[in-house]
């Protein structure tokens, strides 16, 4: 008979998988491995639970805090560009000494639209995207304010040549800036859905674990009832109740976060959107219909058949007014149903002193049709203002509906990431000592 060889070493995870064997064969050895069970299960629902609420609880504060005022920055920084351009049309169009309100006008939104992309500037970091708009923005500005000032020292001289400088500080508006600052709005918009879509997002695998864990120590009790016919186990029934005061808490809290979040998306950042694109649109007709009169007929639609000013004219109200259909379709109670019922009016009344307008220009009364849109009364110009005014009541009231909605979506989350790791830890300690009490009967 061969010598027996010298005996092979075993490994150490070969060594734990035979000491839990042996320890299963026992019923102190099994208890143990339960109790070691119920605790990880709990102990690792409440970490789940703690690191996926945490990361929604991030995302909603960030839609209250950044994503959704970057977003509104932007939107701001649009309307602000394009209300400067429609100030230095109504200033040029009164002539060689522009009113004060109008250049304080212009000034101040060259000054909001230079603040905001310094804001945003400093708060957009990781975007690729909203960096070049910025960028852009940063580039053609300067370029657009010389030309505006170009064109307003030769409107004081009287030389024909200012018209030509606001036309081609239009286009410089029209093809670089607006366009630059719709992108960065677009951009910043969806980070803002992002945002709320991961703070909106279910937390299926702390679902999960909990249902699980509860189960498990539903199981455990019924088990240590079956064995030893006593009902309850103070540290099991703790470990439960910790369980599923979590379980409830993360149902409770998140179906509350979902909802108000929901809230602000459908009547609040739904709305803003619409009512924003509607102001912009009043600007933008607004504008045009101050360049028809500068240009007088000198500049045409790419088919040569029609003036290019009152053609972008008539399609910025025709948007104008399908977004206030739009508005009033979201908007969630009466007060802010007659914002836009209001400014539809308005609206209306303004496409009819334009049509007068037109008229008395095409009847070559060039004075009574400058009076007619730049007048102080019965004026378009003051129908466009009475618009701008509305809208941004409307805006605000949103705003505020926004806020207060999605703040509300971050408090129903705020303290759940806390208590869940404390729950868990005290419902590992439950189990613990609940399988502790069994044991100390086998000593």
């Amino acid at each position: 008979m061969p010598p027996e060889g010298p005996e092979r070493p075993v490994g150490a995870w070969a060594e734990g998988r035979a000491r839990l064997r042996r320890a299963a064969t026992t019923e102190p050895g099994r208890l143990q491995i339960i109790g070691a069970v119920l605790a990880v299960l709990v102990v690792a629902f409440g970490a789940v639970t703690a690191y996926e609420i945490s990361a929604r609880a991030t995302s909603a504060d960030d839609v209250v805090s950044r994503s959704q005022p970057l977003s509104a920055d932007a939107a701001s920084i649009y309307r602000s560009l394009a209300d400067a351009d429609t100030a230095a049309a109504s200033g040029f169009l009164a002539g060689a000494t522009e009113p004060a309100d109008v250049r304080k006008r212009y000034a101040d939104d060259i000054a909001t639209a230079s603040r905001l992309l310094v804001k945003a500037a400093a708060n957009t970091e990781g975007s690729v995207e909203s960096t070049r708009e910025i960028a852009t923005l940063g580039e053609h500005l300067p370029r657009y304010t010389g030309l505006i000032e170009r064109a307003r020292a030769a409107n004081r001289q009287g030389l024909p040549l200012g018209g030509a400088y606001l036309r081609y500080a239009n286009q410089t508006m029209a093809t670089q800036l607006l366009p630059a600052a719709e992108r960065l709005y677009a951009a910043e918009t969806a980070r803002l859905h992002a945002d709320d879509e991961e703070a909106r997002a279910l937390p299926y695998l702390s679902l999960a674990l909990g249902l699980v864990a509860l189960l498990a120590l539903a199981a455990v009790q019924r088990r240590n009832y079956l064995r030893t016919h006593r009902v309850l186990n103070h540290g099991l029934l703790a470990a439960t109740a910790a369980s599923l005061v979590v379980l409830l808490w993360l149902t409770v809290g998140h179906t509350v976060a979902r909802a108000e979040l929901n809230n602000a998306r459908e009547h609040g950042q739904n709305s803003l959107q619409v009512l924003t694109s509607a102001r912009i649109n009043s600007l933008k007709a607004r504008a045009n219909e101050n360049l028809t009169l500068v240009a007088r007929g000198a500049v045409l639609t790419d088919d040569g058949k029609n003036d290019k000013y009152e053609t972008e004219h008539n399609a910025g109200m025709k948007a104008l007014s399908t977004a206030l259909a739009e508005a009033r379709e979201l908007a969630d109670d009466d007060a802010g149903r007659a914002l836009v019922d209001k400014a539809s009016e308005t609206v209306a009344h303004w496409k009819q002193r334009h049509s007068v307008a037109r008229a008395t220009d095409d009847a070559g009364d060039y004075e009574g049709a400058l009076n007619l849109v730049i007048g102080r009364d019965d004026s378009t110009g003051r129908s466009f203002d009475q618009v701008d005014a509305l809208l941004k009541q409307a805006l605000d009231r949103e705003q505020a509906e926004f806020t207060r909605s999605a703040s509300d979506g971050r408090g129903a989350l705020t303290a759940l990431p806390l208590g869940a790791g404390m729950l868990a830890v005290l419902g590992a300690v439950g189990a613990i000592m609940g399988i502790n009490r069994r044991l100390s009967e086998y000593r």
